[in-house]
């Protein structure tokens, strides 16, 4: 690649990469008639260009920690971290970061994928939409920069009345953006998951933005969560989607975050996902809301549902009650009306009207929580839109989370 293109040949080479990137995964779907953003366009391709591609299938083994890397032979995959902490004087604080993995083909790279691949590492923030160009080395061998893979990272830091977002993207590269294993690391750019081993714990997470940054410290001995059947996570009431997921919900997390040019030291506990799958969700079906939650009684409450894109879909409710020692219990709605959500109070943003309090219940549990938004205004005004930000928790029991709102 050429170093010393010009800015503006830069700007494309990201504002191209991006609209390229998007377009593949919606595979070229039509703009909805509403100005709601289709997530069953994005992530609910059912066509025949996804039989390339491996199709969640139930009986999964889990191994570990080799599931803790990459399964590139799949359409879409994530590292998703959250996390509700506090500063020494007591201020709450919400923390974010994912990085995820979309193949653009399961060939070998060609065309336009190529023409992607050829793009150099980009940001974006929404703090103030500003994009910069990460400086890459002239490489020698071009093969390493041939690839079907793409990363993107997100990154965001929230307090009760400031919400700070930033984006990364680029092609897959072992110097640059990858995911290897002994020492476990994830990485974009200057943006690194590190582990001290191939186990996913301990580890320090690190991320450097032009207006916050983030130097932690995570821990956990507790097992991991497979949620679903085994980790066999269904989306739709005929099971035609699934993926495959499982969770680590008792994270501890010290260290030091950087925000208007000072460093404060952060406690706090964390939240990871992974997730992997060729689809997603049905065309059908016009986003999610989904909620982590650390209870008061030491046990962590995943649950969600998937919202039909018109009233004749219903929703698709799913919930895993979790504890410490790695036991759990599944609830759905397949069977019982156990799981009820009602949004109790929206938040107009710059990209949509989100939801920003809910009341939820689980009656098998006896769950009775009110949802409440740390900070509502904590739209992410990246690529591709979405509503992403801490909560608090009281009614039958007090605690924090996070949650995410998608399809608004």
């Amino acid at each position: 690649m050429n170093d010393n293109k010009q800015n503006n040949n830069s700007i494309a080479h990201k504002i191209s990469l991006c609209c390229m990137t998007i377009l593949m995964l919606s595979a070229c779907q039509p703009e909805p008639e509403s100005s709601q953003i289709n997530m069953g366009g994005i992530l609910g391709d059912a066509s025949s260009s996804l039989t390339q591609y491996t199709k969640v299938e139930p009986g999964y083994q889990f191994t570990f920690p080799a599931d803790h890397l990459g399964h590139d032979d799949f359409r879409q995959e994530w590292w998703y971290l959250t996390a509700n902490m506090q500063t020494q004087s007591g201020e709450q604080l919400g923390l974010q970061w994912t990085q995820f993995r979309i193949a653009l083909t399961s060939e070998e790279p060609s065309g336009v994928v190529s023409a992607i691949a050829n793009a150099e590492v980009s940001e974006k923030s929404s703090h103030d939409q500003a994009n910069e160009s990460a400086p890459l080395q002239q490489q020698t061998d071009h093969s390493k920069w041939a690839t079907s893979q793409m990363y993107m990272s997100h990154a965001a830091l929230t307090s009760i009345d400031t919400h700070q977002a930033a984006e990364k993207w680029s092609r897959a590269h072992p110097q640059f953006a990858d995911v290897t294993a002994n020492p476990f690391t994830v990485k974009l750019d200057n943006w690194q998951w590190m582990s001290e081993s191939s186990a996913m714990f301990p580890a320090t997470l690190k991320v450097a933005t032009d207006t916050f940054s983030y130097q932690l410290s995570l821990s956990s001995s507790a097992p991991m969560q497979l949620q679903g059947e085994s980790g066999y996570s269904i989306k739709s009431a005929d099971s035609a989607v699934a993926s495959y997921y499982y969770s680590q919900p008792f994270i501890d997390l010290t260290g030091t975050i950087t925000r208007n040019g000072k460093q404060e030291t952060v406690t706090g506990k964390a939240w990871l996902d992974r997730e992997w799958s060729s689809q997603f969700l049905t065309k059908a079906q016009q986003g999610w809301d989904w909620f982590s939650i650390r209870l008061d009684d030491d046990s962590a409450l995943m649950v969600f549902q998937l919202r039909g894109a018109d009233k004749n879909t219903p929703a698709f409710f799913s919930a895993r009650r979790m504890f410490a020692d790695g036991s759990g219990r599944n609830i759905t709605n397949q069977r019982t009306n156990d799981i009820a959500m009602r949004p109790i109070s929206w938040q107009q943003t710059d990209s949509g009207k989100y939801p920003v309090s809910w009341q939820l219940s689980i009656e098998s549990e006896q769950i009775d929580l009110t949802v409440t938004a740390l900070n509502p205004d904590t739209n992410m005004s990246l690529s591709i839109p979405y509503w992403e930000g801490p909560i608090q928790v009281s009614g039958s029991h007090k605690g924090n989370g996070y949650m995410e709102l998608t399809g608004y």
